[in-house]
């Protein structure tokens, strides 16, 4: 059989991130604000977890609006047209609905139509998720701009009197342009999951059991649906003990298979970038990685909280503002979470 060559998109050999933009909401809840919900106090917090504050949206704000303005602050740093992008990639767990993604509706807003749009649910990896999916997009010709954002408005689930992780929370947006380079800009992506541990941070109940208990209420008064008590809104829950061990034990061995991945060690680097869990992970991190003393290490959680998807590019953004210099330099990013899950690249300060 004589079958017609088929062409493919012409592949690019580098890749790196063109521009940073970031959202953080107006509202700060400090640790005396949440020890109003739990028997804690500002001095446990700190040593706990190293916050002190944490930004979280006003109820109007929602996570598309925050995605948007983060979207066009990378747009305006990266020097391109929303017109121009090839993909937009959302990674989000906060997203109130199933469908349509937020990726899709973000898409329209900045006029980026018809770029494919979706949303990565990968928790707190979910923008290194989004990265390894841009980079490949762009190496395999597919896309020539990809936008990457990781956002969350995680304080529409929690619940204030829970002690095991709504103290940690914070909301905001950070995105990034990804697209073709001269030389390497983005390392090889080490990522993975282990879904054995997926109870460790889970959601107090399903959407199912919304339905469940409203059809109950029915059957037992009587009426519509409509008429129902509501049931409990599900809200985030977390193992502590099990995801600080797993962070400390196993994140490391990932981070520094990112880094031989890609070639380099850790004298290499300028700056260290990890997703905003826990400051004493992050410390445990950094020794374990035996990091030298001019690595700038992200501690953004102090002031932002635990921002989920959100975190590395938020915490990224802000080395960047204090220590311009970085610019061009290589860090290494790492985010981990509910899953669990798990992702680390090298890559070229923008």
């Amino acid at each position: 059989m004589n079958v017609p060559a088929l062409k493919q998109a012409p592949l690019r050999e580098h890749t790196r991130i063109h521009g940073i933009g970031i959202f953080r909401p107006d509202v700060i809840v400090t640790n005396e604000d949440v020890c109003q919900w739990i028997d804690s106090s500002d001095e446990w917090i700190r040593q706990r977890t190293g916050i002190v504050t944490r930004h979280r949206a006003d109820r109007d704000t929602s996570v598309i609006d925050m995605a948007e303005a983060a979207a066009r602050a990378a747009l305006q740093h990266a020097g391109i047209e929303a017109s121009q992008l090839g993909a937009v990639l959302v990674s989000t767990v906060t997203h109130p609905y199933a469908t349509p993604s937020a990726a899709a509706q973000l898409t329209d807003r900045l006029g980026a139509t018809p770029a494919p749009a979706y949303d990565i649910s990968a928790a707190c990896a979910g923008y290194c998720y989004g990265i390894a999916q841009a980079d490949a997009m762009v190496h395999a010709g597919t896309a020539e701009y990809v936008l990457v954002v990781g956002v969350e408005k995680l304080s529409d689930f929690i619940d204030n009197a829970d002690r095991t992780i709504s103290f940690l929370l914070g909301d905001g947006a950070g995105a990034v342009i990804i697209g073709p380079a001269d030389s390497p800009g983005i390392g090889p992506s080490v990522w993975g999951s282990d879904g054995s541990k997926h109870q460790a941070i889970r959601m107090s109940h399903s959407l199912l059991d919304i339905r469940d208990a409203e059809l109950a209420s029915v059957a037992a008064v009587g009426g519509s649906l409509d008429d129902a008590p509501k049931a409990t809104w599900p809200t985030m829950r977390q193992d502590g003990q099990t995801v600080f061990r797993w962070a400390v034990w196993e994140m490391a061995k990932v981070a520094q298979q990112a880094l031989d991945a890609a070639g380099i060690t850790a004298h290499d680097l300028v700056a260290f970038v990890p997703h905003q869990a826990n400051i004493r992970i992050i410390d445990e991190m950094v020794k374990q990685l035996k990091l030298p003393e001019h690595v700038e290490v992200a501690r953004d959680i102090v002031d932002a909280g635990n921002t989920s998807a959100a975190s590395i590019p938020l915490a990224m953004h802000r080395l960047l503002q204090e220590h311009p210099t970085l610019s061009g330099g290589l860090a290494l990013q790492i985010g981990f979470g509910a899953g669990l899950v798990f992702g680390a690249q090298v890559v070229v300060l923008p």
